[in-house]
């Protein structure tokens, strides 16, 4: 799936801006709260670990070459590296966005980890985080070759992430409505353009008129971009970080 700028979802609500105060998010909880209150901090910061497992994953695959058990134990461990509450309290409001934070946090943590040995799988009595129905391996096997660097591997990886989940949330809200019927014909287009005949032939299949179902494509892939912007919220610490990560976003994911 392949994302351009200037008819993507992301192009309608790229150049908006926010009003009133930036709200409390997971990442500024994380912020707010690692050195005063790192149980809380953990609860915020084991959210945002399951919400991006995959991309983390997928960034030791490519950069380590190594098999998905090893992986899958590197992974974890990284995790619960993060949510241990001396690295919650050294976690400062500087760290910026948290896609950057655990990029970071993620190359000195193989670093430190190169000469060890995993002898005894990690776990411990901490659910293991998850991303999806899939395993991890079966959805690194069918990313497409790709000579970029691993760090762009991994920013392209967590936009699609954060698409994924935006998506996610976009199905609950027409599940609400009474609507999924119409997410559901209209999902492969928020990326797509409609070929000729398109809104006809999902007018027929819904029982709409085919500019209803125009409009209501227009008006999906606007909702999309309010979910994008929500999901990008809750990984950056100031109002005016939303739009810059989400145009970097679309670049690095339209490639």
């Amino acid at each position: 799936m392949a994302l351009r700028e200037q008819d993507s979802p992301f192009a309608d609500c790229a150049a908006e801006g926010s009003s009133g105060a930036f709200p409390t998010t997971l990442w500024t909880e994380v912020l707010s709260a690692g050195k005063s209150d790192p149980a809380r901090a953990g609860e915020a910061m084991e959210q945002l670990c399951g919400k991006y497992w995959y991309p983390i994953y997928a960034f030791i695959r490519w950069r380590r070459v190594v098999g998905h058990h090893e992986a899958e134990d590197l992974t974890q461990g990284f995790f619960e590296h993060l949510l241990e509450m001396e690295s919650l309290k050294a976690v400062a409001r500087e760290k910026g966005k948290f896609r950057s934070f655990l990029l970071a946090s993620l190359s000195n943590f193989l670093n430190d980890e190169r000469d060890r040995t995993l002898a005894v799988k990690r776990g411990g009595n901490r659910q293991f985080l998850s991303w999806d129905g899939l395993t991890p391996e079966e959805k690194y096997r069918n990313e497409p070759t790709d000579p970029s660097p691993p760090e762009r591997f991994f920013d392209r990886t967590w936009g699609f992430a954060l698409f994924e989940q935006a998506c996610c949330q976009l199905r609950q809200q027409y599940r609400a409505r009474h609507r999924l019927d119409l997410f559901q014909e209209l999902k492969p287009f928020l990326t797509e353009m409609p070929k000729d005949g398109f809104y006809e032939q999902a007018a027929a299949r819904l029982g709409m008129r085919a500019e209803t179902v125009r409009v209501a494509l227009h008006r999906l892939r606007r909702e999309l971009g309010q979910c994008l912007r929500a999901e990008i919220a809750a990984t950056v610490c100031e109002s005016a970080d939303v739009n810059d990560e989400l145009r970097f976003l679309i670049s690095v994911v339209g490639q």
